[in-house]
């Protein structure tokens, strides 16, 4: 679901994904990671609880349990643009102009209009509720792995790629995220 559709469900569990445009590997480029725990964290303060994470070079996948009141399609938007802002602070630093340019040329005329003049994240987000428990721990089992899947080789085992809760649900690790079980947040 996009988050130019607006998710009309509060009160509920959230599988939710953000990429950087292009699949360009903005977060990692940046190192912002602790921006984004930062915005967990803040997040967090509005009653946003967080059951799972991992920061990608490239995207971010989160399990995220909305309050009632509170809408998941603000939230995303908002750390969106706070992590836009982050990300072209330390591209402008590293002088990245070629990618800064290139993030300037993505920007659609509409958005120009309003005043955007970077194109950091894709437009839209991926938002699914998750219905049970079990749902929740594909997700998790699949955010888990994801380091260590595919093209990406973060880590040689998923549960030492530092940006995920898989460490946090298998052997207890703190997390910088502000992370709940779910098991114990949901009474599941």
């Amino acid at each position: 679901m996009s988050v130019r559709t607006t998710q009309r469900i509060d009160g509920a569990t959230f599988f939710c994904t953000f990429t950087c445009w292009q699949w360009l590997p903005l977060i990692e480029k940046a190192a912002c990671h602790d921006h984004i725990y930062r915005w967990m964290h803040q997040a967090r303060t509005q009653g946003f609880r967080f059951f799972g994470f991992v920061i990608m070079p490239n995207h971010v996948h989160l399990v995220i349990h909305a309050p009632e009141g509170r809408s998941i399609n603000t939230l995303l938007a908002n750390a969106k643009r706070f992590m836009a802002y982050t990300i072209l602070d330390a591209l402008v630093r590293q002088g990245e102009m070629g990618i800064l340019a290139k993030l300037q040329a993505a920007v659609r005329p509409s958005d120009a209009q309003r005043g955007q003049r970077h194109r950091v994240f894709n437009t839209s987000s991926d938002i699914r509720e998750c219905f049970d428990e079990a749902m929740i721990q594909q997700k998790l089992n699949y955010i888990h792995t994801n380091p260590v899947k595919g093209k990406w080789t973060l880590a040689e085992n998923h549960l030492n790629y530092p940006h995920s809760s898989a460490g946090f649900y298998e052997r207890g690790d703190a997390s910088p995220a502000p992370l709940e079980h779910f098991h114990l947040a949901l009474g599941a």
